[in-house]
């Protein structure tokens, strides 16, 4: 049987272009040096099919009966990703079939890169594909809701042994391009099956990859070569229009350079693109400002639950002036009325989420307005989901979240499927440890609806959807009321006084 797997392993790379005719024996013989074989029984594949996911599971099986690996999801990624390297070209083999395409279109660069990177298994598409995805409408658009099941669940012995792990500063982190081909670690995945395009943004050498995750098409990754801190300033605005004339099919954004507001990883400087269209990048603007010095550039407010100032011009340097200018100004103003404040026992509370697209010959920045300051009423960040959101979102409101893309925890698969039984059947939630959490919210819009078994789980993911525009309204530094549009205004006069 095993033999049968390799064939059909090696099939699968021959079918999808990961190798070429001739590369087989080859392949053949690395796999069973992995796998510790000294002989090789062949036979005949050649009208058999099986996905990926199947081919790798009986290997995978067939490795933890032999002992060469513990049958734990980290140890068997660990094991299929060094399997799957076989087949993988060296990485100055992908970097000049790259940049060859390139000089076709840069469209036809990332399609043969983003395909090498699904072929590869680098992109599991087939834990992507279990992630709940829907649409939800709202006053801002139709918002993207996903409950992320892409990363496996650990088990508790797997953590604790992450856990017990030797530390190493090698690779320094997640984004740091030695991870191109490391074999990984019970606290580091393998990445034997990753290659890093070379690129160059403000001067700089900077690496271009696609996220494993893959939270929107073509999600990618863009990170600084250095492993340096995340930082917003005019360089960051400079390097993230770069990259949208070097690849103008995509968008191109950064998180925040402050906790709460920021993302996950601060540490080093990266930023993520994409090619696909948010809510946020087709929402209009709604009020139509005109900054002193810059009549050139197109300027307003944009309509959506954060707050948002959107630039538009021909000139890449003149957007780069100009949010800057509204960057420096927005780190040292203070509107106690709306509750912000620079600074706060001299840790400061202001920056922005900076995105960058196209839009035909022109260059398009939104710059979204953040402040990170905490109180004993809201310890985690006033302008943070509050804590009547948190049964559906408590996690910092990142990049892709302030684009209208809400990304949930998983836990909330198997919730929602009590919920639905639960509603159905009468049962007290507050009774239930587990779902006693999502109680006040769906005391709050139960007499809207008569529940059947046809649409309790679509009117709950609908009721999601409501609660992230919510989370966004959290987040925004101005709101949504004559108040706020007034508070937004003055900050817009304090810019033009600069």
């Amino acid at each position: 049987m095993i033999f049968r797997k390799i064939k059909l392993l090696v099939k699968y790379a021959l079918d999808c272009g990961l190798i070429e005719k001739g590369d087989e024996t080859f392949c053949i013989n690395r796999i069973l040096e992995i796998l510790s074989l000294d002989e090789f029984e062949d036979c005949d594949v050649s009208n058999e099919s099986e996905s990926l996911e199947e081919i790798l599971s009986s290997i995978l099986d067939y490795a933890a009966q032999k002992g060469l690996i513990e049958n734990t999801v980290t140890c068997r990624d660990l094991f299929d990703t060094k399997l799957m390297s076989v087949f993988v070209p060296r990485p100055s083999y992908v970097t000049e079939k790259f940049y060859s395409l390139f000089k076709e279109s840069p469209e036809k660069a990332t399609d043969y890169y983003y395909k090498l990177s699904r072929d590869s298994d680098y992109i599991r598409r087939y834990r992507v594909s279990r992630d709940l995805k829907w649409k939800s409408e709202s006053e801002y658009g139709v918002l993207d809701i996903t409950v992320n099941l892409s990363k496996p669940e650990k088990t508790p012995e797997e953590i604790a042994a992450a856990k017990l792990a030797a530390q190493s500063g090698y690779p320094k982190c997640l984004l740091c391009p030695e991870n191109e081909g490391y074999a990984g670690r019970m606290n580091h995945p393998a990445r034997q099956n990753h290659r890093i395009i070379p690129i160059t943004i403000d001067g700089a050498d900077w690496g271009f990859q696609y996220s494993p995750y893959v939270y929107y098409n073509e999600h990618c990754i863009v990170f600084n070569k250095k492993h340096i801190p995340m930082k917003i300033d005019k360089s960051a605005f400079k390097k993230l229009l770069d990259f949208t004339e070097l690849f103008p099919h995509y968008f191109i954004g950064s998180n925040a350079d402050l906790p709460i507001v920021g993302g996950s990883i601060l540490s080093h400087e990266h930023f993520q693109g994409g090619r696909y269209e948010f809510a946020m990048a087709k929402a209009p603007i709604e009020t139509e400002l005109s900054f002193k010095g810059f009549e050139d550039v197109t300027c307003g407010i944009v309509k959506w639950p954060m707050s948002v100032i959107r630039i538009r011009g021909k000139e890449k340097e003149r957007l780069v002036l100009l949010a800057d200018k509204i960057l420096t100004a927005w780190r040292g103003y203070s509107d106690e009325k709306c509750f912000i404040f620079a600074e706060t026992d001299g840790e400061p509370h202001n920056t922005v989420t900076p995105i960058a697209r196209r839009r035909g010959e022109d260059f398009e920045m939104d710059l979204v307005l953040r402040n990170n300051i905490t109180t004993k009423e809201y310890p985690l960040g006033v302008f943070h989901p509050h804590a009547e959101l948190h049964n559906i979102k408590k996690e910092n409101i990142g990049l892709i979240e302030v684009m209208g893309l809400a990304v949930l925890p998983a836990r909330l698969k198997a919730e929602i499927s009590s919920l639905k039984d639960a509603i159905l059947s009468g049962a007290d939630l507050r009774k239930d440890s587990v779902l006693s959490k999502h109680a006040d919210w769906v005391d709050s819009f139960k007499d809207k609806y008569e529940f059947t078994e046809e649409n309790t789980e679509e009117i709950l993911k609908k009721e999601i959807g409501i609660v992230f525009s919510k989370v966004l309204e959290h987040a925004g530094v101005y709101k949504r009321t004559e108040e706020g549009k007034e508070g937004f205004l003055r900050f817009v006069d304090e810019v033009n006084k600069a």
